[in-house]
Order: C-alpha cells, then sequence, then structure tokens
C-alpha cells in the first residue's frame, strides 16, 4: 500500500505538490493522472525517496523509503528510462542492481526474458531505442519481486504490441496482489488498464475515485436519437426536461435523459424513433472537463502566446 499525507513540496517560489493526500490499494492498478506540470513526476519521486518533501511524507508499507532495508524487494519503480549507462549492457545494468540487494543471478536472466529482450541482453544500453530502453526500466522494477509498482509513463515509445503487453502485465500484477501506481498520458490505454484513478492539477488532488465514478461525476451522458417527425420528439423531450441539439444530418443530440426514458416518450406520443443509441462517455472527456481549470495555460489562448513570444524575441534582438 502507499500512502501519501499532505504531502508538499516546494522548489523557490513554485509549489509542485500542494498537501497532497491520497491511497493506492493493493491489488489494483491505479492509474496516475494530471496535466503537463500538474506534480506527477515529483510525487512519484518524493514517494521513492529521491526528493525530501517540504512538508509531511509518503509511505510505502507504514514505512518511508529510507526505512527499506533493501529497497527492490519492496518497491519496483521506473521514472525515467533514460536513467542508464550507456556503456553498459542490458545484463551488466540489471546484474548490478540485483548485486546491491543480495538478488540471486538467475533473477537477472529471468525478468531480462520476462520484458523480451534476451537477444540484446549483452548489447550496450546506449544503441537502445526508446522503446526497449522503457522495457529495461520495466525489467529493473520487477527485479525483486516487488509488492509495489510505481511507473511514470510506461508505455512511452512502444510499439502496439509493448503497449498490449504492458498492459497484460500491469493486469496481471494486480490480481497477484501487487499495488501497482502508473501515470500514462494516454487515456485511452489507461482506460483499459486501471481499476481506481488519482487526478491532480497544480499538485492539489482533484479527484480520487474508480474509473466508472470518475467518468459518470465528470461527463456528459448524451443518446443520440433519429425519428422520421424530430420536430415533434425534440419539443416533448424538452418539456420533459432533455437538453436536445439538432444536427446537420437532423439526428437530435440528447443530455440529462436516458435512453429508455426517450424511448418511453416517444411511444407514449406514438412517434416513431429510427435510432436511440446512448454515448458511451470516455475518460479524455472527463478528464478534460475535470483538469480545465488546472492547466498551465489554455490552448485558446495560444495565438495571444504566440503574439508575445514573437514580441519578446524582438526585443531581445534590438538589445544584443
Amino acid at each position: 500500500m502507499i500512502e501519501v499525507q499532505d504531502l508538499s513540496k516546494r522548489y523557490g517560489d513554485k509549489l509542485a505538490v500542494n498537501h497532497l493526500s491520497f491511497t493506492v490499494e493493493p491489488g489494483t492498478v491505479t492509474g496516475f493522472l494530471g496535466p503537463n506540470g500538474a506534480g506527477k513526476s515529483t510525487t512519484m519521486r518524493l514517494i521513492v525517496g529521491l526528493d525530501h518533501p517540504t512538508a509531511e511524507t509518503a509511505t510505502i508499507d507504514e514505512r518511508r523509503y529510507a526505512e527499506l532495508h533493501q529497497p527492490l524487494r519492496v518497491v519496483g519503480a521506473l521514472l525515467e528510462a533514460g536513467a542508464l549507462h550507456p556503456g553498459r549492457s542490458a545484463h551488466n545494468h540489471l546484474l548490478f542492481l540485483a548485486q546491491t540487494q543480495a538478488l540471486p543471478k538467475r533473477r537477472v536472466d529471468e525478468v531480462i526474458d520476462l520484458v523480451g529482450l534476451h537477444d540484446v541482453a549483452r548489447e550496450r544500453v546506449g544503441g537502445f531505442s526508446l522503446g526497449m530502453r522503457q522495457r529495461m526500466g520495466i525489467a529493473a522494477a520487477l527485479l525483486g519481486d516487488p509488492r509495489v509498482l510505481i511507473l511514470d509513463e510506461p508505455i512511452n515509445g512502444l510499439d502496439p504490441e509493448g503497449i498490449l503487453w504492458v498492459r497484460n502485465l500491469l493486469r496481471r500484477l494486480a490480481d497477484e496482489g501487487r499495488t501497482v501506481l502508473v501515470s500514462s498520458h494516454l487515456m485511452s490505454e489507461m482506460a483499459q488498464t486501471a481499476d481506481n484513478l488519482i487526478v491532480i492539477g497544480r499538485g492539489s488532488l482533484i479527484a480520487q475515485s474508480t474509473m466508472a465514478e470518475f467518468i459518470e461525476r465528470n461527463s456528459d451522458q448524451s443518446v443520440i436519437v433519429r425519428a422520421p417527425d424530430a420536430a415533434a420528439l425534440r419539443s416533448i423531450l424538452i418539456e420533459a426536461g432533455g437538453q436536445v441539439s439538432t444536427g446537420e444530418d437532423g439526428a437530435l443530440t440528447v443530455q440529462r435523459l436516458p435512453a429508455a426514458r426517450i424511448g418511453d416518450l416517444a411511444a407514449a406520443a406514438r412517434l416513431a424513433v429510427h435510432e436511440l443509441s446512448p454515448q458511451v462517455a470516455s475518460l479524455e472527456d472527463a478528464f478534460m472537463e475535470t483538469t480545465h481549470d488546472s492547466l498551465d495555460f489554455d490552448i485558446s489562448d495560444r495565438p495571444r502566446l504566440e503574439a508575445e513570444l514573437v514580441a519578446a524575441e524582438r526585443i531581445n534582438g534590438s538589445t544584443r
């Protein structure tokens, strides 16, 4: 279990993590989401002791990372896929880590096979692609067969086959009762992988819930309706409390009324309905709706920001 309690981290004038509290339970995959600059990577670094909190603490199985006698046996982390010595082979890098934790040499071969790097195990990692480096990072995280996994963007740089492999791996680890905390900007993949979500913005907690609860709570459910007499049905649905818009093709998009209720209203009015399609809300829609106020800048401000950048470059050029 991971417990973060009133955690804060300040870098100069910037408060990167702001009194953040959450719990990551074993037996689940918990997605850690937030816009760029939200404080996700900083929080993960604080959990594993790479940074020191300004206030309060984070614990793994009720102990701070610094208090763990053999930390790789308790928690495995992938925070930076590029954190590898380019002159070492994959095998030697993992062997070095294993020896620091008194892990048997055979475990190195096991994780190399697990992540699919057997054929390049003796090659220098400096020549690895980003996807291969990600697999190396996952191998290092799994080296001590830990109960807790903390993975920052583990599918970045992987091909579709690699992404599917990571998804299945995380599900299997959670099914074994391990605690899995994973961040990603790929909402579609997170929606297929995570059971629970922790969403932060500007260093503060925005939401912590199950995946289904988060999507339902933070997105508008809608139903597409097609009917020969769309105008008459539209009036009935609005009178019943629905929010209705009409598309260019004549289809109605209805919010605030479930599909069953729409069907009942149409039947009572003896109006034919040719389509009644509930639209499944996406994690991406819910995420964008929830974190809009936590962005460092709104994309709608891009023209203004670009104009300011051009002006600044002109000023700098005139003062050289």
